[in-house]
């Protein structure tokens, strides 16, 4: 069943099957026909995506010849998938059953995790009711996150996310705050903005392993920020850790949420790693319905069909652009201030699991994997990179996000449209004039065209289920992708190697050169 993608039948027929010209193919039918409908409200339009009825019917033989839905299920089901750290990858357990029972030993993983999942509810109603309260007595105003990589990226992302839904719907809690980088400006610039807040500051430490170096330093300096302030830091500090690592049952924390080792950081955010936080900014109903809208789209990926799973046909599409037509990378571009910090986190997500040359066995292989991932919101990326979009070297596929409404409710009609059928109708022309480009006499404004690019359009607003739903249609995408070039998605050792390297300078075990270079940016 694991055989890499240059063994494919399927794959063969890509490499000599005719690229589709989207100057010709883009038409009115077209558009109409390449839509895949998904749940919480989503469509997948990939109309101007460089495929036709046959290369379509290609993918999907090698979604089959890939035995995609069998790996898929043999995941949720709890096989050790990865196999390099011989783990099962259960995220998908943090937000439903999709299958029997997982057990690790003699626990039930999904017990596990509905566990955890009612101590952040009581936990949370517990702060924001007063029962608990600051060293000085007050309920909490503020709640800050430590962590880094997949403790930060997708936390912060969805917390920015939902802010504007928060206050429109009067969910809006305790105000969300994130420390990441070992750089001591990092903690200095939130905790100097708390000012008269930091005695009814909450921090929660992220670490699996209790052992990050990053995160234990700002740690450090935050405890002594808050002793320095007369403040108590265990009366204001809670951990996200495993039951294994040494913070679990420390008496300097209120509580402490577990994680496990068959979730990866960056797939956490749909655990305690984004739960807690999510709870306390926004209440445990928000975070409920963000869990709902993730396992929506992890029911969705199930469809063996690709006409009917947004993620698997985006996936293998990927596949398509990047193994054959050798696309370097992919720009994520939401038209939604909400998801300003989406396509970082989905930076880390992709380039983090795909990122590889060899195959989950440790085998080199010869195809392209793992196209470099950027992006910026919309409007505002326009007036940035799209000139190298437009008429670069390079040909850069295209994953526009939009909705059909705003989330604060703020609009105003102005020049016969409302702001965001400005936005909107911004989406849909670059949409068009990238895949049509315009012939012109004076090559300085003349474009070529035939840029690739799909919609994931909600038909409401930026919702917690609708971001659920977003997250997780990312996850299996490159899941599905991972399992098409037989890599393994789940580990990341190439996060590794600096990381040991920063520990032997620290302690001085330094060869020459790294001497040479820490003598040159000394004081």
């Amino acid at each position: 069943m694991w055989k890499n993608l240059d063994t494919r039948l399927a794959f063969n027929e890509l490499v000599k099957s005719e690229c589709v010209s989207l100057k010709k193919a883009l038409t009115k039918n077209r558009i109409q026909e390449f839509v895949v409908e998904g749940s919480a409200g989503f469509q997948f339009l990939y109309g101007a995506r460089q495929v036709d009825k046959n290369i379509l019917a290609i993918l999907q033989e090698l979604a089959d010849e890939s035995h995609i839905q069998d790996k898929f299920k043999a995941l949720v089901s709890g096989e050790v998938i990865n196999l390099s750290e011989n783990r099962m990858v259960l995220h998908h357990l943090t937000r439903g059953q999709l299958a029997g029972s997982v057990i690790d030993g003699n626990v039930d993983k999904r017990a596990f995790y509905t566990n955890e999942l009612q101590k952040i509810r009581t936990f949370c109603e517990s702060v924001h009711s007063g029962k608990i309260t600051s060293t000085s007595g007050k309920p909490f105003t503020d709640v800050v996150q430590i962590g880094i990589g997949g403790s930060d990226l997708g936390p912060r992302a969805c917390c920015i996310a939902l802010q504007n839904y928060a206050i429109r719907t009067k969910n809006a809690k305790l105000q969300p705050h994130f420390i990441s980088n070992v750089d001591p400006d990092d903690a200095f610039q939130v905790l100097y903005n708390l000012g008269e807040r930091l005695d009814t500051s909450l921090f929660i430490l992220v670490s699996k392993s209790g052992t990050t170096q990053e995160t234990l330093a700002n740690e450090q300096l935050v405890k002594a920020y808050l002793k320095d302030a007369g403040l108590n830091p265990s009366k204001q500090m809670v951990t996200v850790t495993s039951e294994t690592s040494p913070l679990a049952k420390s008496s300097d924390y209120l509580q402490a949420f577990f994680m496990d080792d068959h979730i990866g950081g960056r797939y956490s955010s749909t655990s305690v790693c984004g739960g807690v936080i999510l709870s306390l900014s926004f209440g445990f109903d928000v975070f409920e319905s963000f869990l709902q809208g993730a396992h929506l789209a992890d029911k969705d990926a199930l469809n063996p069909s690709i006409f009917e799973n947004p993620s698997l046909l985006d996936a293998l599409i990927g596949v398509y652009e990047c193994s054959v037509l050798g696309f370097p990378a992919t720009a994520i571009l939401p038209y939604s201030q909400g998801l300003s910090r989406f396509p970082a986190h989905l930076q880390q997500l992709d380039m983090e699991s795909n990122g590889k040359t060899v195959n989950r066995f440790g085998e080199p292989i010869t195809y392209k994997t793992g196209p470099l991932i950027f992006g910026e919101s919309g409007t505002n990326g326009q007036h940035s990179f799209y000139q190298s979009l437009h008429q670069g070297c390079h040909c850069i596929p295209l994953q526009f996000i939009g909705f059909a409404s705003s989330q604060g409710g703020l609009d105003i009609q102005s020049s016969g449209s409302t702001s965001q059928e400005k936005l909107n109708a911004n989406l849909i022309a670059q949409i068009v004039a990238f895949a049509r480009g315009k012939d012109d006499s004076n090559k300085n404004k003349h474009f070529n065209g035939e840029r690739p690019s799909s919609l994931l359009f909600c038909k409401n607003a930026l919702t917690p289920e609708s971001l659920g739903y977003l997250l997780a249609h990312y996850e299996n995408k490159i899941m599905f992708q991972g399992f098409v070039w037989n890599i393994n998605s789940f580990d990341q050792e190439g996060v590794q190697l600096g990381k040991v390297l920063t520990k032997t300078i620290l302690s001085g075990g330094a060869d020459e050169t790294i001497q040479a270079y820490m003598k040159s940016i000394s004081k």
